[in-house]
């Protein structure tokens, strides 16, 4: 490199961080926390908490009243939707002067890296928030896996209709410009893509149509003898026990626990991914099914884990059935402060990422970026699809740790790295530990979401539990 373009870039960081320790104007949401949009949020986010939505539960809480998600921090002061498209960038935050020099520079794709989400205290619907963005640094220019750019990082202060902090966020982005592709040599011809992995296709005859009718319409059906109401897994001609030919079939309920398994590395076949995992499941009526496991890593599976059945279109007229770590039931008891200990580990979650999900959740978080409900458009920005937003990222480990919780817990901090994205079709399991318990009580927990991909997420939230100090500061900071 030489030293024009060394003085040139030098002189670009400058001019972007003569910006940095400037603060925008007051922004205060359009409207108070409510009701319907937290109800919103919760039913895309599959947040299943009753002291979020339900007055009556609510009331008999330790909070008294409703209170927001946590995670929802902010959602209240999102710019939203204008004129039929993303509101515009306001001209007196510093940020947006950077990010135009960025887009100006060849800097013009962006992807959000990481938050931290800071809560003083509950949000209360009637709260109406204001905020306050302060630009923290712009990062020198760095190669990253998505192309060469700039860390831009800001933090912002939120407050109430009191001019009371209510809770804080620190934000980063990369703006980056992609990497131009390579030119092929004259003389190399170019390069077939590579043809879509395909599973073979199952046979089978009209004496087994019926069970793989039921996997095309989603359910799991065991034979059933109807002299004695036996059930046989694989299919038989006959009861192997009376030798009775009559059977019909139930439709089982897909729930299970893993019974034995095999981790497959060789011989590989094209249409599979290495390593493969492949399991005996007992289902819950009783007999046992083999099958592909997914959502997990090998060093994840346990004998008697909890599993469940998924589907997977392998060809048009075929599905074919998989098991995946079970969605681990909500406390009905939340935990107590002296429950938990360092080294607890909290129960896998397997989440399925579907295009529902991605727009359902982003449309709940106030996030209209194209990126996450327009395919098209985000293959033109360099995507291979529609991908999660953060801040969904943010409530979906919010609900898992209070599925593990209870309801009762209340979140002092969020704070998430992203990694890989989550694509529509692909699964994400979240995994965990207690990494460490304070004096006052604050739980810390370390976790990580992983997808076919790697990780999508990692990271830390601190957490109280009923019985804490930390716990009843939180209380009594949000009582009004």
């Amino acid at each position: 490199m030489d030293s024009d373009t060394d003085a040139g870039k030098a002189a670009f960081l400058d001019d972007l961080r003569s910006h940095v320790g400037s603060t925008g104007t007051p922004r205060t949401a359009r409207d108070p926390v409510n009701l319907s949009t937290i109800r919103n949020w919760c039913d895309a986010m599959g947040e299943a908490n009753p002291y979020f939505t339900d007055e009556q539960a609510a009331a008999a809480s330790p909070h008294g009243g409703l209170v927001a998600p946590a995670a929802t921090l902010n959602v209240w002061t999102m710019a939203g939707l204008h004129l039929g498209g993303p509101a515009p960038a306001d001209p007196n935050e510093p940020r947006t002067a950077v990010y135009q020099k960025l887009n100006a520079g060849g800097f013009s794709s962006v992807v959000a890296t990481n938050t931290e989400l800071h809560f003083d205290r509950c949000l209360r619907p009637g709260d109406l928030l204001s905020d306050v963005t302060l630009l923290d640094d712009v990062s020198e220019e760095k190669a990253t896996r998505l192309g060469t750019g700039h860390f831009v990082t800001t933090k912002v202060e939120f407050t109430d209709q009191h001019d009371e902090q209510v809770g804080s966020m620190l934000f980063r982005i990369l703006k980056y410009t992609k990497p131009a592709p390579e030119p092929a040599a004259e003389e190399a011809p170019a390069a077939e893509p590579a043809p879509p992995k395909s599973k073979p296709r199952p046979r089978f005859n009209q004496d087994q149509a019926w069970f793989w009718e039921g996997l095309r319409n989603h359910e799991l059906r065991i034979q059933r003898f109807t002299d004695d109401g036996s059930l046989v897994h694989p299919p038989a001609n006959a009861n192997p026990a009376t030798q009775h030919m009559e059977y019909d079939w139930v439709v089982a309920s897909g729930r299970g626990t893993l019974y034995s398994y095999t981790v497959a590395h060789h011989p590989q076949v094209p249409s599979f991914d290495y390593p493969h995992l492949v399991g005996i499941v007992e289902l819950e009526e009783g007999v046992r099914i083999v099958s592909p496991i997914v959502g997990c890593t090998k060093e994840q599976l346990e004998i008697g884990m909890p599993l469940e059945v998924s589907f997977v279109d392998t060809h048009d007229d075929v599905t074919l059935h998989q098991f995946q770590p079970a969605t681990p039931a909500r406390a009905e008891v939340s935990l107590q402060s002296g429950d938990v200990g360092e080294g607890d580990r909290l129960p896998l979650c397997a989440l399925p990422i579907t295009p529902l999900l991605i727009v359902s959740t982003a449309i709940a978080t106030r996030d209209f970026q194209e990126v996450h409900h327009d395919k098209a458009e985000a293959e033109r920005r360099g995507s291979k699809d529609i991908f999660m937003n953060i801040l969904t990222t943010n409530g979906i480990v919010a609900r898992w740790i209070g599925d593990w919780a209870g309801n009762d817990v209340v979140f002092r901090n969020i704070k998430i790295g992203l990694g890989v994205p989550n694509y529509p079709g692909d699964i994400m399991t979240m995994s965990g530990s207690v990494a460490a318990v304070a004096d006052d009580g604050t739980v810390t927990v370390g976790f990580i979401g992983r997808n076919s991909l790697g990780a999508h997420v990692t990271g830390t939230a601190d957490v109280a539990l009923p019985g804490s100090p930390a716990h009843a500061a939180m209380i009594e900071g949000g009582a009004r």
